[in-house]
């Protein structure tokens, strides 16, 4: 028999596809059928209690949730977009402190990397950096393409890789030139933001007010939801605004020096940038600045959420690069958000599909940084502790990052007398077995692999659409499927008894049929999809597909060292170790073990089939250092891996050779020390030609 705490947790999951179903059909009653049934207030409280529940069970998350959907919740009517230069995002920074250290970051690893000039600091050899700062509009990011000075598609940003086709509903925005000046090139794609002003939202719910129609609760919603309408006369009323701020691909077009140079071009081709940009040499005037911007944010008439920082010298941005998710040379300095105060009602714990047990606030429902929040999330047992928020206190709450909430501390003048400290609880709500907190972590874990809430999870997130993307295998069923004993982990998902299934109400003959079809299907998702939707920590979408293309099959990961795993471009210690170690423990070689018998495809796709070329350097380790002439940093190292080289970030003994253009710094200097061939372009290129180093 369940006990209390089980059935907590199903209720939280229920609650979850209960909250996603009723957004659903509040979507298609407000986007289609234009007859909503509720107020946007009481719309926006659904979708942020459902962000608050996913952000604490990150293992229920689906691609398909609401939550994850750019602009309006409501199911996608638009034709996906593949963005040829992905739409990256930003490091965030929340005090000036973190600010600062950024910066530090940024110059330290110049210097490693040798990128000092003449004008360099005598004393420490860092190089000079020149800082731009932008506004950061709190908007929909957007890519807009145009061929021969011709808007040709505009995309959302989606998930970086893949948006949505909104060409139609962009073109109704004044600020967005149909054609560009003359001199344009061959391609341009311009990113920026649409967003919509203080004034003209002011102006849309007066108008609405005076019909009598709703209101909107905030211009960035209002904003993204008028993008997406599927009438673009629609959009065209809602007086959207858009500014430049970043280029995508460029064929024939100039090459700018420096961020402010890229800003001007956009501005010559007739596009519009906003004139706040400054620079800096001085990192005390960035952090001026910021402050400066930070007490006229109410000043502009748009809204804005931060501040970018950007390295301005686009040799320096190369030099540093990307991490898995975003670029090294930029971040967003975060404003502080709106506070408000309100009522705890409860502590809860969720726990998630690693085991991990996670805190989070029931909260008497308050508005605050633009939406209604009921629930907020309280990290850990020892920032519960810190804290000392109870049930009954009065506390004060904020939308950390503007997206999260966040309980930051109670109001001690309005503690009821005789309010009992929260204890964290010993046993796990899901299955009862003891909470493990392991020595020197903040964090408290089920331990019991077989926890049925981290089983669903597991199985949940392996289905969903970004990882194996099994058609129909939702949460009820996977509830159904745990449930019943069908399944206990994701191999079972190859193995399932579909004559079981067809016995169940609800399983007719073309469901069952439909649903093995869709099983079949997912045994060939290449080999990204796969190491996704296993759930290794510190292993998202970016890492596996990296990981994918630089081992090529599963066999060559599973063989891999963490050096070899170090090795691969934009994977840190950490997340090699992670790998390494997930790769080797018993449950997950058995796991394997039974995938591969399940007969799915172990392979990361050949990259562009459709165009063969030899893999001359197979088996080489080919390292690219300093700035080439006729090749990006990024260019040259998708050339070797097209060539089935590896391209890793640092110079070893296992490394085949260095390629140095000018500034090669400590690379180089490494490269020598240890003997490994130093090629210089020509070199190079005869190298992608033939495969043959040098003698």
């Amino acid at each position: 028999m369940d006990g209390p705490d089980d059935r907590i947790s199903e209720r939280i999951g229920e609650r979850i596809v209960e909250l996603r179903s009723l957004i659903g059909h509040h979507d298609e009653r407000y986007h289609e059928a234009d007859e909503p049934e509720i107020p946007d207030a009481d719309y926006d409280a659904l979708l942020v209690e459902l962000r608050a529940l996913e952000a604490d069970h990150p293992g229920l998350v689906t691609p398909d949730s609401p939550t994850q959907r750019v602009g309006a919740a409501g199911r996608s009517t638009f034709t996906e977009v593949a963005h040829r230069v992905p739409m990256r995002s930003l490091d965030n920074a929340f005090d000036v402190e973190e600010l600062r250290a950024w910066s530090e970051r940024v110059v330290k690893r110049l210097a490693v990397n040798g990128e000092a000039s003449a004008d360099a600091d005598e004393d420490d050899g860092t190089p000079p950096v020149t800082w731009a700062c932008e506004l950061k509009f709190d908007g929909l990011a957007v890519s807009i393409r145009y061929e021969d000075g011709v808007l040709v598609q505009a995309a959302t940003r989606g998930d970086g890789r893949v948006g949505e086709d909104v060409t139609a509903n962009v073109r109704t925005i004044d600020d967005v030139p149909e054609r560009l000046a003359d001199g344009a090139p061959a391609v341009v794609e311009v990113r920026g933001e649409v967003y919509l002003g203080l004034s003209a939202f002011a102006a849309l719910n007066a108008a609405q007010e005076a019909a009598g129609d709703k209101t909107y609760v905030n211009p960035r919603n209002t904003a993204a939801g008028s993008l997406r309408q599927k009438d673009p006369a629609v959009t065209a009323t809602r007086d959207l605004s858009f500014w430049a701020y970043q280029l995508g691909e460029v064929v024939g077009g100039p090459e700018p020096s420096s961020h402010h140079e890229t800003l001007r071009w956009l501005s010559d081709l007739g596009l519009p940038v906003d004139g706040h940009v400054a620079s800096f040499d001085d990192f005390d005037d960035v952090v001026a600045h910021v402050g400066a911007v930070e007490a006229a944010r109410h000043d502009l008439d748009f809204e804005i959420d931060g501040v970018v920082v950007k390295v301005d010298d686009l040799a320096l941005q190369d030099s540093l690069g990307f991490t898995a998710r975003a670029p090294r040379w930029a971040i967003a300095y975060k404003l502080p958000p709106e506070e408000r105060t309100t009522r705890l009602l409860d502590i809860e714990v969720s726990i998630g599909p690693g085991g991990q047990a996670t805190p989070f606030a029931r909260l008497e429902p308050v508005f605050v940084g633009g939406s209604t929040v009921a629930a907020a999330t309280l990290h850990n047992a020892d920032q519960v502790a810190v804290k000392d928020v109870r049930p009954g206190d009065t506390v004060v709450v904020r939308k950390a990052g503007d997206v999260i909430p966040e309980v930051l501390r109670p109001v001690l003048s309005e503690r009821p007398a005789g309010l009992a400290p929260w204890v964290f609880p010993t046993a796990c709500p899901a299955c009862d077995e003891p909470l493990v907190r392991p020595e020197g972590e903040a964090a408290t874990f089920c331990v019991n692999h077989a926890c049925p809430r981290q089983v669903r999870g597991r199985i949940e997130h392996f289905v969903s659409r970004g990882a194996m993307d099994i058609e129909g295998f939702g949460e009820q069923r996977v509830d159904l499927f745990v449930g019943e004993g069908l399944l206990d982990d994701v191999a079972g998902v190859f193995a399932l008894d579909y004559d079981r299934i067809a016995g169940w109400e609800g399983f007719g003959e073309t469901s069952v049929e439909n649903l093995r079809r869709a099983v079949e299907t997912s045994r060939e998702r290449p080999l990204g999809r796969l190491l996704f939707g296993l759930r290794i920590p510190h292993v998202g979408t970016t890492v596996a597909d990296l990981l994918a293309t630089a081992f090529g099959h599963l066999d060559g990961l599973q063989a891999a060292s963490i050096e070899d795993l170090e090795a691969v471009e934009g994977l840190g210690p950490i997340i090699a170790a992670s790998v390494h170690e997930w790769l080797r423990q018993a449950r997950n070689v058995d796991l394997l073990g039974r995938l591969r018998t399940a007969g799915v495809n172990l392979e990361a796709p050949v990259t562009d089939p459709g165009d063969e070329v030899n893999q001359v350097l197979a088996g080489m380790a080919i390292v690219v250092t300093g700035t080439l002439g006729g090749h990006s940093r990024d260019g040259a190292k998708a050339a070797i891996v097209a060539r089935g080289g590896k391209s890793p970030g640092s110079v070893s003994a296992k490394t085949t050779a260095l390629v140095a253009g000018e500034g090669g710094g400590s690379k180089l200097v490494k490269a020598e020390e240890l003997g490994v061939p130093i090629l210089d372009e020509a070199a190079f290129d005869r190298l992608l030609a033939s495969g043959i180093l040098p003698g």
